[in-house]
């Protein structure tokens, strides 16, 4: 399952509301230092649907997804419960099918959800959706969707605003995905250090001896060396503990 992130826009009553002019590059400033003060990925993700609701003109709810080759969609964040429907896809229905585009094209554009029928988004009262590609490899696109209940509700103004604005979220994601890989290298090199040590005074061995020691249980296992470290440490720390076999 998805991390679920309900947010409202209202916690970003610093910022104008859709700013314009000399207003919005300090919106986007204001916007790109609340982006980089987040810790994680997920809390960049969280942070961005806020804002955008309260950047992007006409906007009313926003969402943020990954499309994966295959047209299979898999929701990040959302404003609202209407709009996780949206990103998930409707009483199973494809999620406005012309987000496709995004693997071609940086912006896509629905001026009326009822055109032709209507689909998936009018079915919950949403009539217009900006979406704005945030990532893409070969495999999958991570996309910000804005939507309005009222047709074309985005103009050019809201397109370029838009663009500007996920310039900012993807350098924002960039760098909270390093930090965040960092982190995690850090506490992986400490916890493989402390299953080293405790191997060591177990087996009377040096440390190259130690953590050959542990690459072999960890293929022999098929168990990340981490995780297998991480059992080590935690088996050690609990009474009468001796962790996985070293032979």
């Amino acid at each position: 399952m998805p991390k679920r992130f309900v947010v409202t826009a209202s916690e970003f009553t610093d910022l104008p509301r859709f700013p314009v002019g000399f207003e919005l590059a300090e919106a986007l400033t204001a916007a790109a230092r609340q982006l980089h003060e987040t810790a994680t990925p997920h809390s960049t993700l969280n942070t961005a649907v806020e804002l955008a609701v309260r950047l992007l003109p006409g906007a009313e709810h926003a969402g943020i997804s990954v499309i994966e080759r295959g047209n299979r969609h898999r929701a990040l964040a959302w404003t609202d419960e209407v709009v996780r429907s949206a990103e998930s896809g409707h009483d199973g229905r494809v999620p406005h099918p012309d987000r496709e585009h995004l693997w071609t094209t940086p912006v896509v554009r629905i001026e009326d959800s009822e055109a032709g029928g209507g689909n998936a988004l009018s079915d919950l009262g949403l009539r217009s959706a900006l979406s704005l590609r945030l990532r893409a490899d070969r495999r999958r696109l991570t996309v910000l969707t804005a939507y309005a209940r009222k047709p074309r509700a985005f103009g050019e103004d809201a397109t370029h605003v838009g663009r500007l604005f996920t310039a900012h979220v993807g350098l924002a994601l960039d760098s909270a995905t390093v930090r965040e890989q960092l982190t995690e290298a850090m506490r992986t090199r400490d916890l493989i250090g402390q299953a080293t040590g405790i191997l060591m005074e177990r087996m009377n061995i040096d440390a190259a001896g130690a953590f050959e020691s542990l690459v072999k249980a960890s293929q022999r296992e098929n168990v990340k060396l981490r995780d297998l470290a991480r059992r080590i440490v935690d088996a050690h720390g609990a009474p009468g503990g001796r962790g996985v076999s070293e032979r």
